[in-house]
């Protein structure tokens, strides 16, 4: 008797190949053409299991080690299934599910809690190692910047780091503030190679302790400090400069219209924000249920309409939108080809189950951006129109000058943990 997945994947798997085994049997599925498969299963109930929550429940299976790879790799199978066409292979249980997941979405954005310390501890107060086995040497946990393309992940995290500091314009003096400020590269980026002086804020006390410690280590104790902080608590103060990278995921859609008052109130005059954020091509109906369980609770991937509005509101203007599209692709390719060529050190920090876990999760979110249109934007925020060039030559201008900078920097240190 053939399983609800096996009839669910009949009326999925038209291009590619994609072969299923296991206790139900031997099935293979696709035209045979393209990208190709092979899974087994170690149980029947895996099999049901999948059919009645895709969405949660494949990722669950795999990481149990019920889904076991013959050919291929998560990611492969991702894509395959999203070459494909889901639509008309959606049964009448994933409808009601996905109703339900709607539903809670929108009751707890109506009822916001402050839960970002929490939910950022749940992803960035995990081991120091365990980051150390696939970020490059400055530790960028963020979409790198392959200009020009085919550079290593430490040349595409320097030339991202070069490409925010070009925008921001900053100038020997000023203080910036960096709004989730990650083990303090880019604040030591700025400090070094503008002669600004910066704050940044985190809620991680992992990301903190690292942070203190490369600052204190480098000699830039005196110009840059780092605080554990929510930034909407933040006092009344001034800043020349604010920058945000990665971080805005992690707001929710409605604290929008807050975080871009704050940023009115702090940010001076004539100041320059940098805003760097994952974005989407339509508003999200609900979190994808695996990252809101394992990986990144209460985030939320905008759309720049749903960005637009709040920065209006605010009294804001928008100077400048970039938008990178496959440059986090080719980012989280690097990290999971690094994190599975260390596997094994991962397992010794955790165990085989959160190895799994991680690989899916990076497996996932490059899919996102090779099948499903995300891309990252880089959004340049004034409140006076003048405050910024009117013409984009002064980025590239800047960028070289930066880059000689970096030729006489001294070495990065190894992280301590």
């Amino acid at each position: 008797m053939t399983s609800s997945l096996r009839r669910l994947l009949a009326k999925i798997i038209k291009k590619g190949s994609l072969s299923v085994s296991g206790p139900v049997g031997s099935q293979t599925f696709g035209n045979g053409g393209g990208r190709s498969v092979s899974i087994r299963f170690t149980d029947a109930k895996a099999e049901e299991e999948i059919a009645a929550d895709p969405q949660l429940k494949l990722a669950e299976v795999y990481m149990d080690g019920r889904l076991i790879f013959e050919e291929g790799d998560v990611y492969d199978l991702l894509a395959l299934v999203k070459d494909n066409t889901l639509s008309e292979a959606l049964t009448p249980g994933m409808i009601w599910r996905g109703l339900y997941r709607v539903a809670e979405a929108r009751v707890r954005r109506a009822v916001p809690v402050n839960r970002n310390q929490r939910n950022v501890a749940h992803h960035y107060d995990l081991s120091a190692k365990l980051f150390d086995l696939f970020l490059d040497e400055d530790w960028q946990y963020s979409c790198a910047y392959f200009n020009p393309p085919g550079i290593s992940l430490y040349e595409a995290q320097q030339a991202k780091k070069r490409h925010i500091a070009a925008k921001l314009l900053a100038e020997p003096g000023q203080r910036v503030l960096e709004i989730g400020s990650g083990w303090g590269g880019m604040a030591m980026y700025l400090a070094e190679s503008s002669g600004v002086e910066v704050t940044g804020i985190t809620l991680s006390q992992e990301q903190l302790r690292v942070s203190r410690d490369r600052a204190l280590k480098r000699g830039l104790a005196d110009r840059v400090r780092f605080e554990l902080q929510d930034y909407y608590y933040l006092h009344r103060e001034k800043f020349d400069r604010l920058v945000s990278v990665g971080m805005f995921e992690h707001v929710g859609i409605q604290n929008y219209g807050r975080l871009f008052r704050k940023v009115d109130e702090m940010l001076d005059d004539d100041g320059v924000m940098v805003l760097h954020s994952i974005g989407q091509p339509s508003p999200m109906r609900f979190n994808s249920p695996f990252i809101e369980k394992y990986i990144f609770p209460g985030g939320y991937i905008p759309s720049l309409a749903e960005v637009m509005p709040a920065v209006e509101k605010a009294g804001l203007l928008v100077a400048d939108i970039e938008i990178l599209p496959m440059h986090y692709a080719h980012t989280l390719r690097h990290w999971r080809e690094r994190f599975m060529a260390r596997r094994q050190e991962a397992a010794a920090l955790y165990d085989e189950r959160f190895v799994r876990m991680w690989e899916f999760y990076l497996a996932a979110s490059e899919m996102a951006f090779t099948h499903e249109n995300f891309f990252i934007f880089q959004m340049q925020i004034v409140k006076k129109r003048m405050s910024v060039p009117d013409n984009r030559g002064y980025i590239a201008q800047r960028e070289e000058r930066l880059k000689q900078f970096e030729a006489t920097r001294a070495p990065l240190e190894p992280v301590m943990f």
